[in-house]
């Protein structure tokens, strides 16, 4: 057998419907194109259809298959009328990606009551209820995958994104809720955690004078990220390439999880 065709094989997302939510922002709508090059069918959902409709133009250009869709996550109706809209014309969702989420950069002091409750309500209670409703019909297939994506704060936390960060933690442990109570129904859950990835949204972070080395000091490979280097874990996720795994958080971080730059040490080199 060919390289090429035994690689196809295993990665190919070919006959994947894929729902992925926050297609419209930085990070998911490069995911999203990656994607639809793998061979996914793409059902592209955030709450701007503007925003979706550009990344399904883009998709459908370049010879995919995508769909926009536009409801509010944080509210519960909607996420039912979406999932039933999406599985009549799809008949299916094979992969649900949860990658909407929102930020404030702010002091817990600070931190306002409504500022929290929108945070929790988009990045956790929507990826709750979303996977939860999706869930039903996966159930009902026997089969399903579910990536969340998760982050770097999941774990080590950068001051001024208390909520963000308890949001991320949180969506690490659903994770495994998910992986733990869904694979009697043939549904297996993973998660990604993106580290420091240069986007429109944080480029104002790299530019700055002090946050940016500091970044770079923590980062192994002393540089941001880009979404297009989160393509190739997350093809793995939604491939059958990774079918027995499930409950597990991958980190993608230059090496900052793992210590970043060394302090000065002897070497010949």
């Amino acid at each position: 057998m060919a390289i090429g065709t035994y690689l196809e094989n295993i990665f190919s997302l070919s006959d994947k419907v894929i729902m992925m939510t926050g297609a419209g922002g930085g990070i998911g709508s490069v995911i999203s194109e990656g994607l639809a090059k793998a061979g996914a069918s793409m059902v592209l959902c955030d709450i701007s259809l503007e925003a979706v409709a550009a990344v399904k133009d883009s998709i459908i250009d370049n010879g995919g298959h995508a769909s926009a869709h536009a409801f509010d996550i944080s509210k519960t109706d909607e996420i039912k009328s979406a999932v039933q809209d999406i599985i009549e014309e799809n008949g299916r969702i094979d992969v649900l990606i949860n990658c909407a989420g929102i930020n404030k950069r702010e002091g817990m002091l600070d931190v306002e009551e409504a500022t929290y409750d929108k945070i929790m309500a988009i990045n956790l209670k929507g990826a709750y209820f979303l996977s939860q409703e999706v869930g039903r019909y996966m159930r009902k297939a026997k089969k399903g995958n579910i990536i969340n994506v998760a982050s770097h704060n999941s774990v080590m936390v950068l001051g001024g994104v208390s909520v963000y960060a308890a949001t991320k933690s949180a969506l690490k442990a659903l994770t495994q809720s998910m992986a733990v109570e869904w694979a009697q129904y043939g549904i297996r859950a993973n998660a990604i955690a993106p580290g420091h990835i240069l986007t429109p949204l944080t480029t104002v972070t790299w530019e700055h004078p002090t946050r940016s080395v500091y970044l770079k000091d923590r980062i192994a490979m002393r540089r941001p990220g880009s979404a297009d280097e989160l393509i190739g874990t997350v093809i793995l996720l939604a491939s059958d390439a990774s079918s027995y795994m499930s409950g597990s958080m991958i980190h993608i971080d230059g090496g900052c999880l793992a210590g970043g730059c060394p302090w000065e040490f002897d070497t010949n080199y």
